[in-house]
């Protein structure tokens, strides 16, 4: 097939995308939503502070009644963090407060600690405060009814404790894919055993599977499938209940492709796409189940899941930033790249210096180069020959 005949990389991307149902809202506790959608917006059912309270160790004060220093104000009670039964403050006097502590009535500033003598009993008062000095007020963070976290946001620590500070103990987040991933290839041994003349070690499935897990989904793995179409399918027969079923390998133009064997003409559809490396890619559903097959090259396949399944599954499960983050930089050194095919090479980034360089050959069977890489450079078709200096788009990895 000539170039001219290959799909473009961003229709097969939408394809992919298309395969994939949108996941329903789940309900859970917070701690089970962390890395997960929300599946709507947040407002807070109170405000934050949710009452005025000091922001520092120190005295409670009406600032009327320091004119000018020193001054000395009788102490007439304590009020530490979570005192509830807080007196109010009578002109002429100061109450000794501890950060976080509920404001008094009739105080107006708090005076640091610092800024005094530190008496529990007759404070000695060195500084002129403003009104409001070292209060929080009840709501300056949060105000009751805000959207707080709107719908699509990844929840991570920070909004765990955002929500658990406003009182919540669930949160309404995206369900994440329950995702299966097979492995073809006669030739593939499992590691820790030994291998012969002609076998490999199978690396395809768990690479996979821990990509698709940092991406947020749930992944059962079905391993070692032989290249022999009834074994393939009846293997396949047992992942109906999965979202989605993941493929690597068997879909090139051998004779012992498998995947391609099985699948050709019944809902899946294999191509040829204008990319390297993964340029054999096939997608469609099969026994009602969405497929994505990748090729099983490892560079091939790591390659094809940043480009086409992260984005696609990130989006069907909720998520606003569903694509990887995307820099320019300068080339530090001059690349080739073939004709009318975008070109993903790995590269290291040097942030200080805006640059990246090349991580190894373009070559899809030099994985470690792609485990040491910390970015994918995108050469678009149109470029056969980029010089050093020359700007290129960064997809940065990582998790």
């Amino acid at each position: 097939m000539s170039n001219d005949m290959m799909r473009p990389v961003e229709e097969h991307a939408r394809l992919v995308a298309d395969l994939i149902a949108p996941t329903e809202p789940d309900l859970v506790p917070l701690e089970h939503a962390v890395g997960r959608a929300l599946a709507t917006d947040v407002r807070a059912p109170l405000p934050l502070p949710l009452f005025d309270n000091s922001a520092m160790d120190g005295y409670a004060v009406r600032v009327a009644d320091i004119v000018s220093v020193p001054v000395s104000l009788p102490v007439t009670t304590d009020i530490p963090a979570g005192r509830v039964d807080v007196p109010r403050l009578e002109p002429g006097t100061a109450h000794r407060i501890m950060t976080g502590a509920l404001m008094p009535e009739g105080a107006d500033a708090v005076i640091p600690v610092e800024s005094t003598d530190g008496d529990a009993h007759l404070v000695r008062i060195d500084e002129v405060p403003a009104v409001g000095a070292h209060l929080r007020r009840a709501g300056v963070d949060v105000e009751a009814g805000q959207v707080v976290l709107p719908t699509g946001v990844t929840v991570g620590a920070s909004q765990v404790g955002l929500a658990a500070a406003l009182g919540m103990v669930e949160l309404e987040v995206r369900r994440p894919l329950r995702i299966a991933v097979l492995s073809t290839g006669t030739e593939l041994v499992a590691p820790g055993n030994g291998v012969q003349p002609g076998q490999v070690y199978e690396s395809n499935s768990i690479m996979l599977a821990t990509a698709l897990r940092e991406a947020g989904s749930l992944v059962d793995t079905v391993h070692f499938v032989h290249d022999d179409v009834a074994h393939f399918r009846a293997a396949f027969a047992e992942l109906v209940d999965h979202d989605l079923v993941v493929t690597s390998g068997g879909v090139s133009a051998g004779t012992h492709e498998v995947v391609k064997q099985a699948l050709t003409g019944c809902g899946v559809e294999f191509a040829k796409v204008a990319m390297q490396p993964g340029m054999p890619q096939g997608a469609g559903t099969y026994e009602g189940v969405p497929v994505v097959t990748l090729p099983g090259n490892p560079v091939s396949s790591l390659v094809s899941f940043e480009v086409f399944l992260r984005p696609a599954i990130r989006a069907a499960m909720g998520h606003r930033n569903t694509q990887r983050r995307q820099v320019t930089a300068e080339l530090a050194e001059s690349l080739d790249a073939p004709a009318r095919k975008r070109q993903f090479r790995r590269g290291y980034l040097d942030p200080r210096q805006g640059t990246v360089s090349l991580a190894g050959p373009p070559g899809s069977h030099f994985l470690s180069w792609l485990a040491g890489a910390d970015c994918l450079i995108d050469v678009p078709e149109e470029a056969t020959h980029l010089k050093r200096g020359e700007l290129v788009t960064v997809w940065l990895l990582g998790p």
